[in-house]
């Protein structure tokens, strides 16, 4: 029923595992380090067709360079941040009190709202993004960060719902219970009690929604145009010309919008895993 831990089977297949991982390590890294490859190399490189052989010249500092001090790279990634940092905060927020209601609270019509959460997470995005971006308009928020943040939050909170909701129910309920009988209110329950139980959960949840936001392509594209709102993601769709596409240019900047996620994952590692794996082993 239950795979065979690697260290039981035979030796052969040991070997098989050991030879075979590495392979697959390097197959799945393989569009990013083409990327890493690119971005320091120089347009003569792809003009020639130099696509996967050693660079001709080295323009490790020259292609950085102009991304950060030649283009509208820094703006782009400050847009990124003031899109982000808000929307995780929003939606965790608003996440961690609708778990806590759904999750805590037995009332009628409460297993149909949780499942309108869901159901929300089904629903392909693409089919909404005529009408999204005609209320965007409607609004006067189209191509502003305020309606990036407000629409991420809207279309990420029932994810957050579901995760925060399943995580408060596995919570020992007898604590609830007990600060009930000692006279505290709800509010202090969540404040005090539940919000430090569930650190964990909102560390992980925290990090996906921070990739998930930061990554965001589509969204970013249909509801900004510009530097002035526009993310990182759309942002480097600005190094192509009406003529050139500069794949040196946009390899090294991808590189760069890349690392924030990488180094919140890092830093957030120890929490992250702990969320996830939280009440997996008794």
């Amino acid at each position: 029923m239950f795979p065979k831990p690697i260290e039981k089977t035979s030796r052969a297949w040991q070997i098989t595992y050991q030879t075979l991982l590495p392979l697959a390590l390097v197959v799945w890294l393989l569009p990013l380090i083409a990327v890493a490859m690119f971005s320091i190399k120089s347009s003569a490189d792809f003009a020639t067709g130099n696509y996967w052989g050693m660079p001709t010249s080295f323009e490790l500092f020259n292609n950085y360079g102009k991304v950060f001090f030649e283009s509208k790279m820094p703006q782009y990634m400050l847009n990124s941040f003031l899109i982000t940092v808000p929307t995780v905060v929003g939606a965790v927020a608003l996440s961690s009190m609708t778990g806590f209601a759904l999750g805590i609270y037995k009332f009628k019509s409460n297993l149909w709202i949780f499942f309108m959460f869901i159901a929300g997470n089904f629903v392909p995005f693409q089919i909404l993004m005529v009408p999204v971006r005609d209320l965007t308009i409607g609004l006067g928020m189209y191509d502003t960060k305020l309606g990036l943040v407000l629409f991420h939050i809207a279309f990420q909170t029932g994810f957050c719902t579901l995760f925060m909701r399943n995580f408060i129910r596995a919570l020992p309920f007898e604590l609830i219970e007990a600060a009930r009988v000692e006279g505290i209110r709800e509010w202090q329950i969540f404040w005090y009690i539940v919000l430090p139980l569930m650190k964990p959960a909102l560390a992980a949840l925290s990090v996906l929604i921070f990739t998930f936001i930061w990554n965001d392509y589509f969204w970013a594209v249909v509801l900004t145009q510009g530097p002035s709102a526009q993310p990182v993601t759309a942002g480097i769709t600005s190094f192509n010309s009406q003529f050139v596409a500069q794949y040196h240019l946009m390899s090294a900047g991808s590189i760069v919008a890349a690392l924030p996620p990488v180094a919140m994952f890092f830093l957030m590692q120890k929490h992250f895993i702990a969320g996830l794996t939280l009440g997996a082993v008794k």
